[in-house]
């Protein structure tokens, strides 16, 4: 891996910055949604909204008083602001859970997009410098170029090694993320109109 390094000349060192940065963000996220996976209370979400039939708000905030599932925690939050705005209270609560879920989403965009971009810069700077030396040769070897130009590649080949890997994990946490702000979204839905059923059946 170093003699990688050092063959490829400079530009390797930004490129394994970014693949140190690229690996420690992938680790930190599965960590995350591992986490979000095992806090998940699929039978609660259910419960809750048939709670909210009862007009049980008191047993409602007992049960979601600990707990951690984003969905859960949306409709708490409706919930507890019924009575003045329901909807924009879990719109709130939920793009602050969507800012943690999209956390550092931002650099993995970036580190696909550059690292291919520092690969082609490092081949062209190689590629300049093999013509160069050729031209100050008094013998016009060739492999004095192909030699140069083969270690200049090496460059651009760890740019689109680091960006290929980076774009399975990017597009499945994007996917996780898509997913929870859909599954916030139909419950949240579910609350307004199971809430909103409740205050027209009481007015009858």
């Amino acid at each position: 891996m170093w003699e990688l390094i050092h063959n490829g000349g400079p530009i390797m060192w930004p490129l394994l910055a970014c693949s140190i940065i690229v690996l420690t963000i992938i680790f930190e996220r599965l960590l995350f949604w591992i986490g979000m996976a095992l806090r998940r209370k699929r039978a609660l979400r259910d419960e809750v909204l048939l709670l909210v039939t009862n007009r049980d708000w008191l047993e409602i905030e007992n049960k979601t008083a600990e707990c951690d599932d984003v969905v859960i925690r949306v409709l708490r939050v409706g919930i507890l602001h019924r009575e003045y705005d329901m909807n924009k209270a879990m719109e709130a609560e939920a793009q602050h859970l969507l800012k943690k879920m999209t956390q550092f989403m931002t650099v993995l965009d970036t580190m696909i997009t550059v690292a291919p971009l520092l690969g082609i810069l490092g081949t062209v700077i190689g590629i300049i410098a093999s013509f160069k030396m050729l031209g100050n040769s008094s013998v016009a070897d060739p492999k004095l170029v192909t030699g140069g130009i083969a270690q200049a590649l090496i460059t651009t080949a760890a740019g689109l090694t680091i960006s290929i890997f980076t774009v399975f994990p990017y597009n499945y946490f994007k996917s996780r993320v898509e997913n929870a702000a859909h599954l916030m979204e139909k419950y949240a839905t579910r609350l307004e109109v199971e809430y909103r059923k409740m205050i027209i059946q009481g007015r009858k």
